[in-house]
């Protein structure tokens, strides 16, 4: 386990890891408000996402600087992915001697950045620490519980992430419950996503359903795929569906014929804000992201997700989000085109998602390694 001592004689600088667009959009407002700290911090960027339209235009979004590394690692097995970015990141470490390391999220560049940073003793804050699926078949669960049992600093977007921590043992002053960076993003660019702009631009219809999917369990099975598609035609048949389509999942797709409707939209992955631009503008979404469960909380969208569980489960009690089945996912886009919500639906913002997050998170890392 790291040190639970802030650093001492080390360079105070500190280094952000991002690897994924999940990551940008939680490392921008902490970024930005340790920068209005004065702070000396910089910005790797491992290359996890690679392709321009996932990576780099999500820094020009966000306004976050250009990085100050891009390792470029490229994809991969899970084991060969994560050894890459071990290798990459143990020699920026070395190098830059940071008196911390923080990392967003549950991808492989968080939980290698983690190992190699406790290895080296240098300590690590982790951005959206104790969320928990309980399910191990998912590669994200190990990152997140790998990641917070080597974190000096776990910092929690919502009260059952604090009672999982406490729950594995994490010692209570070791966590902050900071709220959710990625809703300070979101916050921060409402009057820029402008769903009728992208409409128009696209050539999309006045009604449709958004969909992203790209998870293992619905995207790597052929027989999975192939029901998955009969059944976005079935919401087809009710609405237009509009898909940008991951790169992990697009050759599945195409074999299975997802494209094969008419009023099947299929386009390439969007940048930040066109992609949120296009969520704001559904009658409901389909996902399997993560994020998106947060991002159509705060917007007022239907999400039905097809997973059988969630690490967000405050996006269930608290916002417009819904767990569906494949067999149940036409029914359930039929009920949210009409306007019918599930009856526990709270209207309420999940606590402390407020903007505010960023500035939360720069105060607990500066007064901590000062």
């Amino acid at each position: 386990m790291a040190a639970s001592a802030p650093p001492g004689s080390r360079d105070t600088a500190i280094v952000h890891v991002v690897g994924a667009r999940p990551n940008f959009v939680k490392a921008a407002p902490v970024v930005s408000a340790l920068r209005g700290r004065g702070a000396h911090q910089a910005v790797v960027h491992t290359g996890q996402h690679y392709d321009d339209r996932m990576s780099a235009v999500f820094f020009r979004d966000l306004g976050l600087p250009e990085p100050d590394v891009d390792l470029g690692v490229g994809s991969g097995s899970h084991a060969a992915q994560t050894a890459a970015l071990m290798v990459g990141l143990e020699k920026e470490f070395t190098e830059r001697a940071p008196g911390a390391v923080v990392v967003y999220g549950d991808v492989n560049s968080t939980v290698a950045a983690a190992l190699v940073a406790a290895k080296l003793g240098i300590p690590v804050a982790h951005v959206e620490a104790g969320l928990r699926s309980f399910d191990n078949t998912m590669p994200e669960e190990i990152n997140r519980r790998v990641t917070d049992q080597l974190s000096d600093l776990c910092f929690a977007t919502s009260p059952e992430a604090v009672g999982h921590l406490a729950n594995e043992g994490i010692a209570p002053d070791r966590v902050h419950l900071v709220g959710n960076p990625m809703i300070d993003t979101l916050l921060a660019n409402l009057d820029r996503f402008d769903a009728d702009a992208l409409r128009a631009r696209l050539g999309l219809p006045e009604r449709y359903v958004a969909a992203t999917l790209h998870r293992p369990a619905n995207v790597d099975d052929p027989d999975t795929v192939a029901r998955l598609v009969a059944r976005l035609h079935e919401i087809a048949d009710l609405a237009d569906v509009v898909m940008p389509v991951h790169p992990r999942g697009r050759a599945a797709f195409d074999r299975a014929g997802l494209g094969g409707h008419p009023r099947v939209r299929l386009l390439e992955p969007l940048g930040y804000l066109d992609f949120v631009a296009l969520t704001r503008g559904a009658a409901a979404v389909v996902t399997d992201s993560g994020g998106v469960q947060e991002e159509t909380t705060v917007l007022g969208v239907p999400c039905l997700t097809l997973r059988p569980n969630t690490e967000r489960p405050v996006t269930l009690t608290h916002g417009t989000n819904q767990l569906v089945t494949e067999a149940d996912l036409p029914q359930a886009v039929a009920k949210a085109l009409d306007g019918r919500r599930d009856a526990t639906a709270v209207d309420s913002t999940p606590p402390l998602w407020d903007g505010r997050s960023g500035e939360r998170i720069a105060a607990v890392l500066t007064r901590w390694s000062g």
